[in-house]
């Protein structure tokens, strides 16, 4: 990059709000940093109870259509932004950047596209067994207090995992979980990347190590594809100890310096961050 970026795009994922960025929005702005959390087209702006009760408006909202609303959202923007996100925001993440959009990616906790392979069908089925009822496929999903704890933020204390659920969650398209789970096995996947393109801008893979919903092997798996087969920057870090929340369970200031100065300087490679 021959100027720093002045934006930074940050993409929410499946049970969160935008506002789970709050405190990266906050780091990064004092950097002196634009910061853009764009919402999914059509949820509900307005707090987490209201996104609850108004639930059924996103029922059968795809990748598809949030690509295309992310996709105008930094089409519009001045310069080219770092854009990065967590879990589907990472995969999301991962496509912009792929279709050309931004100065460098990162995807934190992402999960597979197609192409990729590297993680069983009967694994991840089990890791989200939601992926084995597809008579969902067209509602929302809500996770109860008792599902974030076991499989979202399993490394977070009781009372803090409560405080972040009530803040935090809300339902969630059931649609991008099958489009994004099932990637690697479906022809003309939502989700599809060409792991061959030599002009995209760079993309950094994180990793949790305790992540339960895309275990570090995923993102692995996409980190090496990229590196196999483009001459395009990619890296790779996994962090110990953490969930899949982590970019806001305690430690998270790590991950978001890390992840903002990998973006201004970017180098490829298994980078070493613990």
């Amino acid at each position: 990059m021959t100027s720093w970026p002045d934006t930074i795009v940050l993409i929410h994922g499946p049970w969160m709000k935008p506002i789970a960025w709050e405190r990266w929005a906050d780091r990064y702005q004092a950097r002196g940093f634009t910061v853009l959390t764009p919402e999914y087209p059509e949820m509900s702006s307005g707090v987490v109870s209201e996104c609850r009760e108004e639930a059924s408006k996103v029922s059968g909202l795809g990748v598809d259509d949030i690509l295309d609303h992310l996709s105008t959202v930094i089409e519009n923007l001045p310069t080219p932004p770092i854009i990065m996100g967590h879990s589907i925001g990472g995969t999301l993440a991962q496509l912009l950047i792929g279709n050309g959009l931004g100065a460098a990616g990162v995807s934190i906790a992402g999960g597979p596209v197609r192409g990729m392979g590297g993680l069983p069908l009967s694994k991840l089925r089990s890791i989200l067994p939601i992926l084995n009822d597809f008579s969902i496929m067209h509602q929302e999903i809500a996770l109860t207090i008792q599902d974030f704890r076991d499989i979202f933020a399993n490394c977070l204390e009781k009372r803090a995992s409560q405080w972040v659920y009530d803040r935090y969650v809300a339902p969630t398209p059931a649609r991008i979980i099958f489009q994004s789970g099932l990637a690697p096995y479906v022809p003309h996947a939502a989700t599809a990347f060409d792991f061959y393109n030599n002009d995209r801008a760079p993309l950094f893979f994180i990793s949790g190590e305790q992540d339960q919903i895309f275990p570090a092997v995923v993102q692995r798996r996409n980190y090496e594809m990229n590196a196999m087969h483009s001459t395009a920057i990619a890296a790779y870090a996994i962090f110990d100890g953490r969930d899949h929340f982590i970019f806001g369970e305690p430690g998270w200031e790590s991950i978001a310096d890390t992840a903002l100065a990998w973006s201004l300087a970017p180098r490829a490679g298994t980078l070493q961050v613990n």
